[in-house]
Order: C-alpha cells, then sequence, then structure tokens
C-alpha cells in the first residue's frame, strides 16, 4: 500500500520572509521542466494540490504546502529557460530561491530533482555545486524513470551518478506516473522534517 504525505496548499510568496513559520522544512528545486508539481502531487495523492502546467517556468513564487504536525514543503521556482519569461524575471527567480536556501534557518533537506532521461544538465551541476559550496543538505531524486528505457535504466543511474559526483545508490529513482520510489522518497521527506521538528 502507498505512503501518501498530507499535504495541503497553505500560501504563495515571493519572499522566504513572508513564508510562515515552520518547526522543519523541504525544499523542491530543479530545472523549470523536471515536474516538481507532477512529483508533489504524486507524493500526496492528489492530481491538483499543486498546479501542473505544459509551459516551463509557471512556478515563479515560493509554493508552501504543510504536513498535519506543522512541517512544511516549498516548491521553489525552476531555474533554466521559461519561455514566456524575460531574462530579468529568471535572475530574479534565481535570486529569489538563492535566498530562500540560504535564509531559511528551518531548511532540514532540498530535493534536488533531476531528468533520469536528460541527466545533469551544466545548470544541474551548477545548482548542486552552489547548493555544496552553502552546506545546503540535498537529496538527489531522478524523475520520471519512465521515460528511460529499460535496457538503458543500469548504465543510465550510473552516469547521472557519477555526473553528479555521487554513488548510485545514493540517488532516489522516481517515477510520478508509474509510482515507482515514492514511497522511498516519502519515507525521507517524513524523515527530514521529523529530525528538524
Amino acid at each position: 500500500m502507498r505512503t501518501y504525505l498530507n499535504l495541503r496548499f497553505v500560501t504563495s510568496a515571493p519572499a522566504a520572509h513572508q513564508l510562515p513559520p515552520t518547526p522543519a522544512e523541504v525544499a523542491l528545486a530543479g530545472r523549470s521542466n523536471v515536474g516538481k508539481s507532477t512529483l508533489l502531487n504524486a507524493l500526496a495523492g492528489r492530481r491538483s494540490l499543486a498546479r501542473v502546467s505544459s509551459k516551463p517556468g509557471r512556478t515563479q513564487l515560493l509554493n508552501c504546502f504543510a504536513t498535519p504536525d506543522g512541517g512544511t514543503l516549498v516548491d521553489l521556482p525552476g531555474y533554466g529557460y521559461a519561455a514566456t519569461a524575460s531574462a530579468t524575471a529568471r535572475t530574479a527567480w534565481r535570486r529569489r530561491m538563492e535566498r530562500y536556501l540560504l535564509e531559511r534557518d528551518r531548511l532540514a533537506l532540498t530535493l534536488l530533482l533531476i531528468d533520469a532521461e536528460v541527466g545533469p544538465t551544466r545548470l544541474d551541476r551548477e545548482m548542486l555545486a552552489w547548493l555544496r559550496r552553502h552546506a545546503v543538505p540535498v537529496q538527489i531524486v531522478a524523475t520520471k524513470l519512465d521515460k528511460v528505457r529499460s535496457s538503458r535504466r543500469e548504465r543510465r543511474r550510473r552516469e547521472l551518478a557519477a555526473g553528479c559526483g555521487v554513488a548510485a545508490g545514493e540517488v532516489v529513482w522516481v517515477s510520478a506516473t508509474q509510482g515507482v520510489g515514492l514511497d522511498r522518497l516519502a519515507v525521507l521527506v517524513t524523515a527530514a522534517l521529523a529530525d528538524r521538528g
């Protein structure tokens, strides 16, 4: 039986100081089209908790979701391209995200989502290096596992992990559409929130 996170939407805020207080928080970061909102919905077992768009870059604010015990998850603006946004807007989103990651003192863990089919891009590697440089706790999550042909999965696991400088077993592999890996990820999120609670 699936383990779901009991989440409810709280607010969207342009800055970290406008988010509600929390005993512990987990953030979701990743490229604009990596599937953060889809993953949030899958973890909660709900189709429309987080807005999913076919156009990358729709998440422009810090979207906050709460658990019954007061812990929170925050969906960050995607980095990378967004066809509907200017370069100035994209820069503002990046700065907003960086300020959040540095200023949110109850941040227990950042889930860095990487497209399993594409592997870590230059932007993904830059983001990972930035998180490590600033000692932000991070867990790499490979999304869209269903898009990788089964014959290529073992090789892809090794390549993606090597590209991130971690062991293959340290990456959480998920498919929001097929439910693969969601229980493991839900347990990790729950543990991170409990450790800081």
